[in-house]
């Protein structure tokens, strides 16, 4: 049985979950490249959307006929939410790093969300994916 507790010179690693939710979709690629310069082994992305957003509602400002045009002008309401384990502080310091780089400010609009937190127990991590998945 894995568990986060890897042992090191100085004692007990601790792991972390890093997530970062990226409003502007575009930037999700260059996250995902930053992070894995960074250390970052692995990542998953998931399509998300924000309470401000859902209460936005659907759109009401297509014309009765709407032209395809009108179709395809629409605004993205999805981000991604991507998230990773990292090993140990000194990678979690590394990956935050790279995305305050990356991003800019956090405290503008729509500049993202970035947390991190510890975790107690963590089963899978160490996998070897390049067998696991061809990338053909």
């Amino acid at each position: 049985m894995q568990m986060n507790q890897m042992q090191s010179e100085k004692g007990v690693a601790m792991t972390y979950l890093v997530v970062f939710v990226v409003t502007d979709v575009s930037q999700c690629s260059g996250v995902l490249d930053v992070w894995e310069e960074a250390g970052a082994k692995g990542a998953t992305i998931l399509e998300s959307t924000g309470l401000a957003h859902l209460r936005c509602g659907p759109r009401d400002d297509l014309p009765l006929m709407p032209s395809l045009r009108d179709l395809l002008s629409t605004h993205e309401y999805q981000h991604r939410t991507v998230f990773t384990v990292v090993e140990d502080e000194e990678t979690l310091h590394r990956v935050i790093d790279a995305s305050k780089r990356f991003v800019g400010d956090f405290s503008r609009p729509n500049a993202g969300l970035l947390f991190a937190v510890p975790v107690t127990m963590v089963f899978g991590l160490h996998k070897d994916y390049e067998e696991a998945i061809p990338c053909d």
